[in-house]
């Protein structure tokens, strides 16, 4: 036991980088290349490079069934998640079901097993930092795979408006969000503006939490919770922080406008979709691509026996990540996830 941990280690360390090591694999579209990783790196966690551009080791898997969650859509195998990610999505479903009432958790996606780029429906959860959460309280029976893959959530809204329908939206959802945003580690929980219209007009007392509540497209049916860089990740780029604000004035009120809705004019020209190549990411990503993983996924499963390594120590040497142009601080909704 004691050689496999220090294995663990050791490889955790290689994946820290100096800096000297370019990168190993063959360059190609990298969510061809990410896509194709059924599990994650035997290694110390960390998250490099952006939250929708970068790569994750070190991740594990959130069980598919606890007392108070079931993870959804199974084929895609996008369960996994920095292990700080997965203990926040446990304690979340722990915390709400216990002191809020509500019945549980049903998990959308986190991340690939190794991160990076998605073949299909987001532009981050690269990192294993972000985790989507239906707002469709989980059964009391547990769902089959198919059902998994088949079941519908609900949205929250009233028809084709902006608007949040009156007899859907609960004070549980409103309880559910606010236990989410309570916890440090959680930097911003992203909703659909008419939901964040919902809490802006309804929530009274203690508005700090709101903060955290973001509107952004999409996110009608589920909201999207993101943490901040955890330590030992020090390629990890961070966003900027959020501030104090409530975010109920001016910014909400944009959403409600024409302006954010609009289609793009068609291009003269069309063009070609731009594909993102493993040479394009951080130089951790081709190293992470490559290196060993475990013999099954019950190995690296959390809490259920996984060995998890920890964090690289301070000081240890990295490659620096810049982030580029073009970098996207949300995911990018897709309707039926």
């Amino acid at each position: 036991m004691k050689s496999k941990t220090l294995l663990r280690l050791a490889l955790g360390a290689l994946i820290s980088f100096t800096g000297t090591i370019d990168a190993i694999a063959v360059d190609g579209p990298a969510k061809q290349l990410f896509g194709a990783q059924s599990l994650p790196t035997v290694s110390a966690p960390q998250s490099a490079g952006f939250y929708s551009k970068g790569c994750l080791a070190g991740g594990v898997a959130l069980p598919v069934d606890g007392p108070a969650w079931q993870v959804m859509r199974l084929s895609r195998n996008r369960r996994w998640g920095h292990p700080r990610m997965i203990a926040l999505l446990e304690k979340l479903a722990r915390d709400a079901a216990a002191k809020d009432g509500w019945p549980g958790l049903l998990v959308g996606d986190i991340s690939q097993p190794r991160g990076g780029p998605m073949l299909t429906g987001h532009a981050s959860h690269q990192v294993g930092l972000d985790a989507d959460i239906w707002l469709t309280p989980m059964p009391k029976q547990r769902f089959t795979d198919d059902q998994r893959e088949n079941v519908a959530a609900t949205s929250m809204l009233k028809g084709d408006t902006l608007y949040v329908d009156p007899d859907r939206w609960t004070q549980s959802r409103t309880a559910l969000l606010k236990r989410a945003a309570s916890y440090p580690e959680v930097e911003r929980i992203f909703v659909h503006p008419g939901i964040k219209k919902k809490l802006c007009d309804s929530v009274q007392g203690d508005r700090s939490w709101m903060a955290k509540i973001r509107p952004y497209w999409g996110h009608y049916y589920h909201f999207h919770v993101r943490i901040k860089c955890q330590p030992g990740s020090p390629n990890c780029k961070p966003q900027e922080p959020i501030g104090t604000d409530d975010g109920c004035g001016k910014s909400l009120a944009w959403w409600f406008t024409d302006e954010p809705w609009k289609k793009a004019p068609e291009p003269v020209k069309p063009k070609k979709p731009k594909v993102t190549m493993l040479s394009e990411l951080p130089k951790a990503c081709a190293m992470i691509l490559n290196a060993p993983g475990p013999k099954s996924v019950d190995e690296v499963t959390y809490g259920a026996g996984a060995k998890v390594a920890q964090p690289a120590a301070a000081g240890t040497p990295a490659t620096a990540y810049a982030p580029e142009a073009g970098d996207l601080p949300e995911d990018v909704p897709v309707r039926g996830q």
